[in-house]
């Protein structure tokens, strides 16, 4: 009889080793910044533009981007830019995060000017200042961090594996939301709304096959299974229960 003694560590993200932000050749900046929805002053095209003269490939919605990093969105930086104003000055604040929402770098500015445009654009342009330049290199790299398992196996037993089920990259949809699936490797893959820079939810492998543990967009934890070739989400509720959302394959 096999008896197993497993003493495990499991990380909740997927550990980027030894990067810094000039490493990355893309970046991807939001179709709309929600700190300034209700005017953006022009700042997206400004960030973009500014991180283009930066030499960095700027990128947005995922059908536009280039195969390569779809492939692997751990290979592009997500920017945004947050409205860091007080009552004496127009002031911006530049931040970088990995794929795993980590942040990797932030920069601030500010300005004296107090025309809501001019201010904020000037500020914006102070804060660019900061951006490294980009030089791509191949030390971009993702590692997942494994569970740590101690075994006691007798000599009858053999090692068993549970390999999680054949994931697919695709179209799925529960008829409100219209996603991209995005497979990352064997234990990792992302739903991605087409039109956001930032995945609708991440999935990771857990110990049990089918089911995987899903990081949201707004930073909540849930899990998620596949069942009959869909993916399902149990998205928690404001009341603390929890819905069943069913993506269908397209």
């Amino acid at each position: 009889m096999k008896k197993i003694s497993v003493i495990a560590s499991f990380f909740l993200v997927t550990a980027v080793f030894g990067q810094k932000v000039s490493d990355y050749k893309y970046i991807s900046v939001p179709e709309k910044l929600k700190d300034f929805d209700k005017d953006s002053y022009g700042l997206e095209t400004s960030l973009a533009k500014g991180l283009t003269g930066k030499k960095y490939t700027v990128v947005q919605g995922i059908k536009e981007w280039p195969s390569d990093a779809r492939e692997n969105p751990c290979h592009v930086l997500y920017a945004n830019l947050l409205d860091n104003s007080n009552f004496l000055k127009n002031r911006v604040l530049i931040e970088v995060k990995d794929c795993n929402e980590k942040t990797v770098f932030s920069s601030k500015g500010s300005s004296n000017i107090k025309d809501f445009k001019e201010g904020f654009q000037d500020a914006l342009k102070q804060a660019l200042i900061a951006v490294p330049v980009s030089y791509p290199t191949e030390k971009v790299q993702t590692v997942k961090a494994e569970p740590a398992v101690t075994e006691a196996i007798s000599k009858n037993d053999a090692p068993s594996s549970s390999p999680i089920s054949e994931n697919k990259s695709g179209k799925y949809s529960n008829g409100k939301w219209n996603l991209q699936k995005i497979q990352v490797d064997n234990n990792q893959f992302i739903l991605a709304d087409s039109g956001s820079s930032v995945p609708f939810a991440v999935f990771k492998a857990s110990s049990k096959k089918d089911v995987f543990r899903v990081k949201l967009a707004d930073g909540t934890y849930t899990i998620g299974y596949v069942e009959n070739g869909n993916i399902i989400i149990d998205m928690p509720q404001s009341n603390g229960e929890f819905s069943k959302e069913v993506f269908s394959s397209k």
